[in-house]
């Protein structure tokens, strides 16, 4: 999913609020658990007083210590163009309930309008990075820029140091997943805005000694 590319940039007037209480930092060693599932997630962005967010179905935990990420960002968006000016990014899995505002966002661009208003989220500030956290999510990470300009411009593909992670603690706890409700099961692009959701937890028998 990629925004189209637009014209004149406007400043934000979407909504901060205050962290949620039911928002707790994770663990750095298991930040990758909080993507490893394989969802789309809501690519943010900040610089110069504006900021932007884009969806993103490409995307992948890539180390464990430091942890880090990688995600391909289309070169036409206005939400690269932030990330390279900045440097961080966050990104942000949302929900079931957030399919109608995750379709609009990977669809429409950020130089013209304040994005995250017009599909009504709201956001909330990171603890280490500029980019907005966008609210209704399961979970965040704060992301930093790795220096590898020539896999960008060769392959959209951004390499990132997670330097901050949040999850909502009713559903992610000592480092595990919960089971999850259906309206906060994560999203799965398929394609033409078309998802599957988070199916059913299980887990496998423990291998036998010997």
């Amino acid at each position: 999913m990629s925004e189209q590319s637009p014209s004149q940039p406007i400043a934000p007037v979407s909504t901060t609020l205050a962290r949620p209480a039911h928002v707790v930092a994770v663990d750095l060693a298991k930040a990758y658990r909080l993507i490893n599932h394989g969802p789309t997630v809501l690519v943010s962005s900040a610089h110069g007083g504006r900021r932007n967010v884009m969806a993103a179905a490409w995307n992948m935990p890539l180390d464990f210590s430091p942890p880090k990420v990688a995600v391909v960002i289309d070169r036409n968006t206005y939400t690269r163009e932030l990330i390279e000016a900045s440097g961080e990014l966050a990104l942000c899995v949302p929900t079931r309930a957030q399919v109608d505002a995750v379709s609009q966002v990977g669809k429409t661009t950020g130089r013209e309008q304040d994005k995250l208003a017009e599909a009504d989220l709201s956001v909330f500030a990171g603890s280490h990075v500029g980019a907005p956290l966008v609210d209704g999510c399961v979970a965040w990470l704060e992301c930093r820029l790795l220096n590898e300009p020539e896999m960008a411009q060769r392959y959209d593909l951004f390499l990132a140091e997670v330097v901050a992670a949040w999850a909502d603690a009713r559903l992610f706890d000592g480092g595990h997943w919960l089971p999850i409700d259906a309206p906060h099961s994560t999203l799965h692009h398929v394609a033409g805005g078309v998802f599957f959701t988070l199916g059913d937890l299980v887990s496998a028998k423990p291998a036998a000694e010997g």
